[in-house]
């Protein structure tokens, strides 16, 4: 392997744009389980605040305490029918706190809220209504005065879709001998896509494209591509890590796995950036330490640099991360550009012989099916036996993205990946004029990301394999 994909302009104003997406836009309105923040909903006497940790999006609303005070959301149905209401919330007294929820103004139903014994501590209170197909007014009013709850955002699961969504059927998850395990114990495989470098394909990961992306292709897991170089992380820290901060919430919404990649690649020797990891390593792990959908990948492809070099920097990171969210799997590169070792000479056996002092992660492997065959897919089935390793990428072209599709013989690594339950996470969900980005050229422009017209070959290929979900056992 070798480095690739060749730096481009800086999009920054669409990096903005994506930064502004709304948590329940127009693109998302189709989906059966939508989420809207309470910050963003009608307020009548309350308050936006954010001074009790744990709460998502931008802030909470604090009710003012009186009868009559409420948060009013515009949810929006494709059709008429039931729909479950989940209001995450927060309640540090010791009374309850009932709500009467209305919708369209109707006579309403009463929801209690119950002490969660801590303002910074969150749990959910939930009732069925009645939607209208089309735009509803859901308000939840304060029926003492007390006022209501802290309210932090509103959950609406029309059920027609979203139904065992990956993440929220899995839950946390941890790594059990050489397998990822769910929360139940059972080994699973992980399937989703990379996105291109977020400085430079930003508007291909919005509502509609991760809509498409979640219940088109039935997708896992969404990996978070930030370059630490390349016009990257180093050029604006607190611009790419709000940026990921906001890709991590909307995998959320989805049911995704947020698999957050730390994409070193030049300089290959990943303790060059060891300080500036560390500082967004700590504000990611300790903002998401509450939600079980966060994977961390603390090197992306280290080359250059021997496994001894990768091994003191996983075993100093690896705290790093357990500090602020101590049940999150950690990812760690390979050597050799992630192959295991073998494009630096070496293979497998360096890892074996001097593994990571460390539980709950997993080694990365990569490949290009058209460039890494026989010498790497033996590699492959060499380590899958001793180690526990995920595919973070693969590609069905050359290193490079470039060129034909080699689809027979990324067929032969996708049918080994399944019978030993190996998650995988495909290069790239951009519209890149390569052959390995999954998008034709100008897709990400538009608002269609659905079905097979938008799509390259390779996107065609990818995401037929992606819509045969693995069984997800749970006993």
């Amino acid at each position: 392997m070798a480095p690739r994909w060749p730096v481009l302009p800086l999009l920054a104003p669409l990096v903005a744009a994506v930064l502004s997406v709304p948590t329940a836009s127009a693109d998302v309105v189709a989906a059966a389980v939508t989420e809207h923040q309470a910050e963003g909903a009608s307020i009548s006497n309350g308050l936006v605040e954010s001074n009790h940790a744990g709460y998502t999006g931008s802030g909470f609303v604090n009710y003012d305490n009186e009868t009559g005070a409420y948060v009013e959301f515009t949810v929006t149905a494709a059709t008429a029918g039931p729909a479950t209401l989940s209001f995450r919330y927060a309640n540090g007294t010791t009374a309850n706190r009932p709500v009467n929820v209305t919708v369209n103004g109707s006579a309403g139903v009463s929801v209690a809220f119950p002490s969660t014994g801590a303002w910074s501590t969150w749990s959910t209170a939930a009732t069925t209504v009645s939607l209208t197909a089309g735009a509803n007014r859901v308000r939840a009013t304060a029926t003492t005065s007390t006022g209501g709850p802290n309210l932090d955002r509103l959950t609406v699961d029309t059920g027609t879709s979203g139904v065992g969504r990956p993440a929220d059927v899995n839950g946390q998850l941890r790594v059990c001998g050489v397998k990822l395990c769910n929360q139940y114990g059972k080994p699973i495989q992980l399937r989703g896509m990379s996105t291109h470098g977020i400085q430079w394909y930003a508007q291909c990961v919005k509502p509609a494209s991760l809509d498409a992306l979640a219940n088109d292709w039935g997708a896992d897991v969404l990996r978070i591509s930030l370059y630490v170089q390349e016009g990257g992380y180093e050029t604006n820290p607190r611009k790419f890590t709000d940026l990921v901060h906001g890709y991590i919430e909307e995998a959320t919404r989805r049911g995704l796995y947020a698999l957050v990649d730390w994409h070193q690649l030049d300089p290959g020797d990943p303790n060059a950036n060891l300080s500036p990891a560390r500082t967004f390593f700590t504000e990611v792990a300790q903002r998401h330490r509450d939600k079980t959908n966060i994977i961390y990948d603390i090197a992306n492809e280290p080359n250059n640099v021997s496994w001894a070099g990768i091994k003191s920097y996983a075993e100093q990171m690896i705290p790093v991360i357990r500090a602020q969210d101590p049940d999150g799997v950690v990812f760690v590169g390979t050597h050799g550009w992630g192959s295991l070792g073998i494009s630096d000479g070496r293979s497998e056996q360096d890892i074996i012989a001097n593994p990571i002092n460390a539980t709950n992660f997993m080694y990365t492997f990569h490949f290009y099916a058209a460039s890494h065959q026989d010498e790497y897919f033996a590699a492959l089935q060499r380590a899958a036996a001793r180690l526990p390793i995920f595919v973070t990428e693969f590609g069905t072209q050359t290193y490079t993205g470039d060129g034909a599709n080699d689809f027979a013989y990324s067929q032969k690594y996708l049918d080994f990946l399944a019978a030993n339950k190996i998650g995988w996470t495909n290069w790239n969900f951009s519209d890149d004029f390569r052959s390995g980005a999954v998008f034709k050229e100008g897709t990400c422009a538009g608002s269609t990301f659905a079905g097979t017209g938008v799509l390259k070959p390779a996107g065609v290929w990818i995401r037929d394999r992606m819509r045969t979900p693995d069984d997800f056992p749970t006993s």
